[in-house]
């Protein structure tokens, strides 16, 4: 079995796994909760399929690991692996739509089409897999990037979770997070995340030396954050009328110079 293959049964198999879990538990969020750890499995056969002895492979996987290990943590802190720890959103998913519809966008957004983007992304690595050259500058500055990325994106998350932490205590005068990162982007760990991804599809750019079609995967998480977003935003103008006016100063997800208060 080589290693293109073995990704594709774990594939198979987590989806099948989420698919039923979500049935028989009535929670949604079971992608969720293994978004963090199916691509380190991934990166990690690829790897492995070259018996751990290329460097740029050995660095993709590595990177990816911290990256799952983090993402992991922060998750686990905000209860995400609770019993309960359902995404808020697809409560309110469930309230506009039938429950047969609920139950084919579980199936195929939830379940299918955020799987195949959690294996797309990792794909870069099967092309490092088939144009093995050697760990050049290229690949130092893709990984020094992507270790910045990374600090971007646990700062962020760290300033959110102190914030909330601080407003549940009732030490907040303001209902959501506007300062720190969130001054610059309304979404800094967003665009981290994404940004950790687009540095994974150019390892497979820098060992092929031309774009592959591997960067597929980068882009469809891009999509898909976007999407995610604006339908998150959109609870978030309904909680907080104040919000429009910070969407209007503020980036939505590339950090950039903020506009004047209205």
């Amino acid at each position: 079995m080589d290693a293109l293959e073995a990704c594709l049964y774990v594939f198979a198999g987590v989806c099948a796994g989420v698919w039923l879990l979500s049935v028989l538990t009535r929670e949604y969020s079971w992608v969720d909760r293994i978004w963090s750890l199916v691509p380190i499995a991934y990166l990690g056969i690829f790897a492995g399929a070259a018996g751990f002895a290329d460097v740029r492979l050995d660095v993709m996987a590595g990177l990816g690991a911290l990256w799952g290990l983090r993402l992991t943590f922060n998750f686990a802190r905000k209860g995400g692996y609770a019993r309960g720890g359902e995404d808020y959103r697809w409560a309110v998913l469930r309230e506009r739509m039938a429950p047969w519809q609920f139950q084919v966008f579980n199936l195929g957004f939830i379940t299918l089409y955020q799987n195949a983007i959690l294996f797309l992304i990792c794909l870069p690595a099967y092309t490092a897999l088939t144009h093995r050259s050697t760990f050049g500058f290229w690949d130092v500055v893709i990984a020094l990037l992507f270790l910045a990325f990374l600090i971007g994106e646990t700062v962020a998350d760290e300033q959110q979770w102190t914030f909330q932490r601080r407003k549940r205590a009732g030490g907040e005068t303001v209902r959501f997070v506007q300062s720190g990162l969130f001054r610059f982007s309304r979404h800094p760990n967003f665009f981290f995340e994404q940004a950790q991804w687009w540095a994974i599809a150019a390892f497979g750019v820098s060992a092929a030396g031309s774009p592959q079609w591997t960067v597929l995967g980068a882009v469809l998480l891009t999509l898909l954050f976007i999407g995610s977003t604006r339908f998150t935003e959109s609870i978030s103008r309904g909680r907080y009328p104040e919000y429009a006016d910070y969407q209007r100063r503020t980036s939505m997800l590339v950090p950039w110079v903020p506009g004047k208060d209205s």
